[in-house]
């Protein structure tokens, strides 16, 4: 049985992975596909518990008990190898398409260039718990940091993420443009900033498109 495609959503806050994740796979299943649709942090049981430890909703004046960028990274990745073995490598071996919002990149993207861990270490974690499983396809969905948060802000509740300034944010854009650069050929970058109609047409066309390719 052939490998099953494995498609990335990475982007700042608000910029409607979710949303667009949701509507995509809907369009798959009416044409008779059955994607998989997952997340990082979560995915599996424990996951789903660590994602609530670092990014659950807090009480005004409730401590998120201060986790720190190391102690990010490892929760991050711990999940990450959770997911990978008990959720991803099964379904890809299995021939199933997995769209899973936010990946390894975000590791880097947040923690690294945003947080200023070093890279090479978060590569190292990152390579363990991944053991080297890669995206066939990212897709980044690109909105300007201050109109993103604002879209988070309308939404009422905030994580710890959504709480970080305007300059940390635009650190996470930089470092995903700087990943981008790196490795043009998984990633194709999708605009935002448009009605979530028009940016879901654009991702059934690249789609479409990838599929009629020969090397598809």
């Amino acid at each position: 049985m052939a490998r099953g495609r494995f498609i990335t959503f990475e982007g700042p806050e608000g910029a409607g992975k979710s949303t667009q994740l949701q509507l995509l796979a809907a369009w798959f299943r009416s044409r008779g596909l059955d994607p998989i649709v997952t997340r990082e942090p979560g995915g599996t049981r424990m996951g789903d518990r660590i994602r609530e430890a670092m990014f659950g909703s807090y009480a005004e004046g409730e401590s998120d008990h201060g986790i720190l960028p190391l102690t990010e990274a490892f929760l991050m990745n711990a999940a990450r190898a959770q997911h990978v073995q008990e959720l991803l490598r099964p379904a890809l071996d299995a021939g199933r398409l997995v769209l899973c919002d936010r990946y390894a990149d975000a590791t880097l993207a947040y923690q690294g260039y945003a947080r200023g861990l070093d890279m090479g270490m978060l590569r190292q974690l990152i390579s363990i718990a991944t053991g080297g499983l890669q995206p066939d396809l990212t897709i980044y969905l690109d909105v300007p940091a201050e109109i993103g948060l604002a879209r988070r802000h309308s939404h009422g509740e905030l994580n710890r993420l959504d709480r970080e300034d305007v300059a940390f944010h635009e650190r996470v854009i930089a470092g995903y443009r700087q990943l981008i650069a790196a490795e043009p050929e998984r990633w194709r970058v999708v605009d935002a900033n448009r009605p979530a109609e028009a940016v879901q047409a654009e991702l059934r066309a690249l789609w479409e498109e990838i599929t009629a390719s020969p090397s598809s």
